[in-house]
């Protein structure tokens, strides 16, 4: 670690595989707390190079226990995470909007490191439990159309560091990752990100290994369609900016958007748009996500169709229903 850490700081870079072997030394134990702080904190301080960005998702990939789920054309909506916002989970939400809509959903997700709460902690405040085994989850996808796969449970080089990750409480290069390690490896991915560069680093990676994903980058700095600014949109096609009026019908503000303060506010506010209590800028941020992630994975001809199949998921209550049947499966 001595020589990896005085490379960095003299502002050299890590090839790929130079990075894939510190994560997987990480992972095994190798290097103390200080060290594995020492060498994240580097990332804090400077942008990670699309080398190291692709070194250590393999690592990651190597070491991740296997999820083979049968599903066809499944989605993963999924954030970076760190970009500051403390918004409600809206990707999470979403996520249930589109399996109402009939999409499939293997959803990749984590405990916040750095803010009020992830996908993990607002789904486990509700019930789910967490769990790597396939027949539990591959049940899940049968019966419901989604599945929750928690990281931690299927990377360990990710359990490893998470002490670490929460006492620093700002985002690390473990939050670029995370959307970019879904062991399940879905069909598509809606992917947002909280800055340009980091979104550029991963259409580069991902021209190199997958066919089908959208990146979305809120031009504001959000990691999602927050429709408080405009959002560009990044496919292998090439890239585009939508505004917000074309993706939601108006613009919101970012108090909007506030989780609150705790777990507890997060997981009430979250059942409260489920139940169609949600105030209209809520409702609107979730709708435009899930309608992103419905035309991205091919389930509509144009967004406007894709947005429309949204409101008709969460305002029948069948977003609500896949819930409700996701976490009645729980006590089975």
């Amino acid at each position: 670690m001595t020589n990896i850490l005085a490379k960095l700081f003299r502002h050299q870079s890590l090839s790929a595989t130079e990075a894939e072997n510190i994560l997987l030394e990480i992972a095994n134990g190798k290097y103390s707390d200080y060290e594995v702080t020492a060498f994240t904190t580097v990332y804090l301080m400077r942008s990670i190079t699309l080398p190291e960005l692709q070194g250590f998702r393999n690592a990651l990939l190597q070491l991740a226990i296997p999820c083979k789920l049968v599903a066809t054309n499944s989605i993963d909506i999924v954030g970076t995470g760190g970009d500051g916002k403390n918004t409600f989970n809206i990707s999470t939400l979403a996520c249930f909007v589109v399996a109402g809509a009939g999409g499939t959903i293997i959803k990749h997700g984590n405990y916040s490191a750095s803010s009020v709460s992830g996908s993990s902690n607002v789904l486990e405040q509700l019930g789910y439990r967490f769990s790597n085994n396939e027949a539990k989850l591959q049940n899940e996808l049968d019966k419901i159309g989604i599945c929750f796969l928690h990281a931690p449970l299927f990377h360990p080089a990710l359990k490893r560091v998470a002490p670490m990750r929460k006492n620093l409480a700002v985002r690390t290069f473990f939050n670029m990752l995370g959307p970019l390690v879904n062991p399940a490896r879905p069909s598509y991915q809606l992917i947002g990100t909280g800055t340009l560069e980091i979104a550029r680093l991963y259409n580069y990676l991902l021209q190199q290994t997958e066919e089908n994903y959208t990146i979305i980058h809120g031009l504001d700095g959000y990691d999602e369609i927050s429709l408080t600014a405009d959002t560009k949109f990044i496919t292998p096609a090439g890239e585009n900016i939508y505004d917000s009026v074309y993706l939601g019908g108006r613009e919101v503000f970012g108090e909007d958007l506030s989780v609150g303060s705790s777990v507890d506010d997060a997981a009430a506010l979250f059942l409260q748009i489920l139940q169609g209590q949600g105030t209209w800028a809520q409702n609107a941020v979730v709708l435009a996500n899930a309608a992103a992630a419905i035309h991205g994975a091919g389930l509509s001809s144009t967004y406007q169709q894709a947005y429309q199949q949204a409101v008709e998921s969460l305002e029948s209550k069948a977003a609500l229903e896949k819930f409700t049947q996701l976490m009645n499966l729980q006590t089975i």
